[in-house]
């Protein structure tokens, strides 16, 4: 129980807040969208760059807690494809998008604050190191699929494909402020010095994203009232809140993974779909209903699977 009332409880009280003053009418639509668009366009990539420039990427790369954590993601997607296509009758759009559900965890805005809280601010650095790669490869990969998909009798060339991908993934804010970090490390280790005063802007920016974005995230849920497709919705709560975990943590105890590297996997893999999986859906105008619906259920749900992770990790 004081997991959850100190760990879990106090960054589910942000996302109620702002799913509370969202239905009560005190938040406006436009006010959420602004506060949304301002947290991911803006203040989550500083916080990125600012985190990845300073991390010590050779000390925190885990080449094995990569594969345990990101086997259990891709599963999870081709779990999702194979079972909406094969057995939902769903469209090969639809079953790319509802993969894409499966597979997009909410690493950072529900992760980050979460390992944060169970196991203090140096345990997140194994949680960095996954989200170094997190949005490029998985955006690349989703934006890849669903090319592909859409592209099939139309005689693109796999040339055009694979640009329109690329081209998709790096005009991507929160892929932007990664590179940024990455490049930025690169000099710094090679001797760039940059003055005080850039880091302290830098970490005044960071530290406003994680809230803002948790209250706006709780604004943007109340829109997205589950309805139908519910079959859909509990195959995308499965794969994000069951199969992920479950796969990385077997995963994980067949590499061996020390501790801090086993803890930031598994519950990096317990969190649910981001909004991310809805605003991929919606560019694609496929499965928007399953997406959305998934993100508020899963949202909901991950409590328990955050829960029975924390108590069962050491």
């Amino acid at each position: 129980m004081t997991i959850l009332v100190d760990v879990i409880l106090p960054v589910f009280i942000i996302i109620g807040f702002g799913y509370f003053v969202a239905w009560r009418n005190m938040f406006s639509e436009s006010s959420v969208d602004g506060l949304m668009r301002f947290a991911q366009n803006f203040a989550v990539p500083v916080l990125l760059f600012a985190s990845i420039s300073r991390l010590d990427l050779g000390g925190n790369f885990n080449g094995l807690m990569w594969l345990a954590f990101y086997s259990g993601a891709f599963l999870s997607y081709f779990v999702g494809w194979f079972v909406s296509r094969r057995f939902l009758g769903r469209s090969p759009e639809d079953a790319v998008a509802i993969g894409f559900c499966c597979l997009f965890s909410n690493s950072l805005l529900l992760g980050v604050p979460i390992m944060e809280r169970a196991y203090g601010a140096e345990a997140i650095s194994g949680n960095l190191a996954i989200i170094s790669i997190h949005s490029p490869l998985l955006y690349t990969f989703g934006i890849t699929m669903m090319e592909f998909t859409r592209a099939r009798g139309q005689g693109m060339s796999i040339s055009r494909v694979a640009s329109r991908a690329l081209i998709g993934v790096i005009r991507t804010p929160l892929v932007i402020g990664i590179l940024c970090g990455l490049i930025a490390n690169g000099l710094l280790s090679a001797g760039l010095v940059l003055p005080e005063g850039f880091w302290a802007a830098a970490d005044m920016m960071a530290r406003s994203a994680l809230p803002a974005a948790l209250f706006g995230l709780g604004g943007v849920l109340y829109r997205y009232r589950p309805e139908g497709d519910t079959k859909a919705i509990v195959l995308c709560c499965f794969c994000s809140l069951v199969l992920h975990p479950v796969v990385t943590y077997g995963l994980g105890t067949l590499f061996q993974l020390q501790v801090p590297a086993m803890r930031s996997a598994v519950i990096t893999a317990s969190m649910a779909p981001g909004v991310n999986a809805y605003l991929f859906a919606s560019l694609y105008g496929a499965a928007k209903r399953v997406a959305a619906s998934t993100v508020l259920v899963a949202t909901a749900l991950s409590i328990f699977s955050i829960w029975f992770w924390l108590a069962l990790l050491p």
